[in-house]
């Protein structure tokens, strides 16, 4: 027990040991106590009693066991710590130059050009990384200051030293970690392990590349091809669970392409779900399939207890394997292309039927002066195709436009007002068209919601009422007022857009009440039923589709 309290740091974990310690203790000393009363008393005859032998070891090896023998050694541990900011250069500030590898922040929900997540982009699924993966603080209320540590996992994919992990394993709240050592399986114990560079981080996948000096080749991971996994595979997953080191466990793939976050922050986050038990500190470290091959870097679980529950998810190895590659490149970053648009994360079939596609992906916004803009992409038409490959979804968009180079050039088609079109457009840079985007939004400067006389109860559920005299000109619509409950629009969603601004019902334009009214006066049940819906106080930032069937 004494080297196991040596190398755990958690005090939880700490004060469960000794505790459970003492108790022992207690219980040993009060059977002393009784038997050498008992002693006293009475002496019992043993000399009938066969001694017990140890037989010889049995080996039961199953593939498991292969496969942990000839996989753990390239799997490392993952040390960093962070200094209290008042600690660090005052004229340079915490951090100096920001690492390379940086993509940024997204700007919005269903990005459909490659969208990443900055520090903030996570929101509470990055908290949750924080404290149950690598054991390290909440980054967004930093304690500046303490030391902050945390604890992770990573493994060997070149025998130079060069390493993957999270990103969050390494991460802090201004960017990178201020120490960062790693731990190979075969140094000693108790070493302080090596000192880390690294080599470049991706934020939208979660990803890091770290290397270490060696004088002699190190042990490797064989990378697998993720998409030969199956629902019911086995797998095994390898770190350093509670600071454990080289735990392996066990379970199979319980499904593939999980998205965890919605919208932006998870467009290039799809996951292998599997219940082979994730605990902290298992983060960053390989999932393993039976031909001993990494098919998934083990990046979250979900849990209501801080503990395994049996559902964890791991990046699929061909997204890890296209990352690393461009991360060891000379600019160190991962480049995406992009062409400019966002669209409604979430499609409905009587959207599509108004707009006359079947499937594709109904751009909301288009951000001005990009790619997709200069093409002559509009909101409110459908892309259901890119150099002839059809367009199920909102995840086929991403993955064909992100995987091209800026100044690729692509045949886009798309559906507007019933009739197909096709364009040419010219790729962009993610982290250019993002930027530029960024910077629209903060000039963007939206109405005052406010309200006016003149409203209008219909038996769609909705009240709304017009513009107010002072809103700029340009803008048109009807302000919703409020949402009756149970009503045609609160079942449809458009209760979660009170306030915002009804400037079309299928796809007809609405100036004001008296619009509003007469487009309603004419809908009849069984009709499909569009609201094209902006925000007032930013209505550049793109439209919203939300429709159903009135009943």
């Amino acid at each position: 027990m004494k080297s196991l309290f040596g190398r755990l740091r958690s005090n939880r974990l700490v004060s469960s040991f000794t505790l459970l310690g003492t108790l022992s203790a207690g219980i040993l000393i009060g059977s002393v106590v009784v038997n050498n009363v008992r002693g006293q008393e009475s002496q019992v005859n043993s000399s009938d009693a066969t001694p017990l032998k140890i037989p010889p070891p049995r080996d039961l090896a199953t593939p498991f066991t292969r496969i942990a023998k000839e996989t753990a050694p390239a799997v490392v541990n993952i040390d960093t710590e962070t200094l209290p900011k008042q600690a660090q250069n005052p004229h340079h500030g915490p951090h100096g130059v920001m690492p390379p590898g940086s993509n940024g922040n997204g700007n919005g929900s269903g990005n459909g050009n490659g969208g990443g997540n900055g520090d903030d982009g996570q929101g509470g699924f990055q908290d949750f990384f924080n404290r149950f993966f690598g054991m390290g603080p909440d980054l967004n209320n930093p304690e500046t200051g303490q030391e902050q540590e945390s604890l992770g996992s990573g493994f060997i994919v070149d025998p130079r030293g060069y390493i993957i992990t999270n990103y969050h394993v390494i991460r802090e709240a201004d960017g990178v970690a201020d120490r960062i050592e790693v731990r190979l399986a075969n140094d000693p114990e108790g070493s302080q392990g090596r000192p880390a560079q690294v080599v470049g981080y991706d934020k939208a996948t979660d990803l890091a590349v770290l290397k270490i000096r060696t004088d002699e080749p190190l042990p490797v991971e064989k990378m697998g091809n993720s998409d030969g996994a199956q629902v019911g595979d086995w797998v095994i997953a390898i770190g350093e669970p509670f600071q454990l080191e080289h735990t392996v466990t066990a379970g199979i793939i319980s499904a593939k392409n999980r998205t965890v976050q919605p919208g932006a922050a998870g467009e290039f986050q799809h996951f292998l779900q599997t219940d082979a038990a994730i605990n902290p500190g298992n983060s960053g470290g390989p999932l393993i399939n039976m031909a001993g091959e990494v098919i998934g870097v083990n990046t979250a679980i979900y849990t209501q207890t801080d503990g395994n529950e049996g559902i964890g998810f791991a990046l699929p190895s061909n997204t890890v394997v296209n990352v690393y590659n461009q991360l060891i490149g000379p600019e160190h970053r991962v480049v995406r292309g992009s062409i400019g648009i966002a669209f409604n994360a979430v499609q409905n079939s009587a959207v599509a039927r108004v707009y006359g596609y079947k499937a594709g992906v109904m751009i909301s916004h288009v951000d001005p002066g990009q790619p997709a803009a200069e093409a002559g992409l509009k909101p409110g038409d459908a892309i259901v195709s890119v150099d002839g490959h059809p367009i199920a979804n909102g995840d086929d968009l991403v993955n064909i436009i992100s995987s091209h180079q800026p100044g690729d050039k692509v045949d886009i088609g798309y559906v507007r007002s019933g009739h197909l079109m096709h364009t040419t457009v010219t790729i962009g840079d993610w982290d250019k068209v993002q930027a530029a985007a960024q910077a629209s939004e903060q000039r963007s400067e939206g109405p005052e919601s406010q309200n006016a006389p003149g409203q209008s109860a219909t038996r769609l559920g909705i009240t709304v009422t017009d513009l107010p005299a002072a809103a700029p000109t340009g803008l048109h619509g009807v302000l919703i007022q409020s949402i009756k409950p149970g009503s045609f629009a609160d079942q449809i969603g458009i209760g979660d857009f009170q306030g915002g601004l009804i400037v079309a019902i299928n796809r007809q334009p609405i100036n004001n009440v008296q619009d509003f009214e007469r487009i309603v006066s004419g809908l009849h049940s069984g009709n499909d039923v569009v609201f094209e819906i902006v925000d007032p106080q930013n209505p550049t930032a793109g439209n919203s589709y939300l429709g159903g069937t009135l009943p």
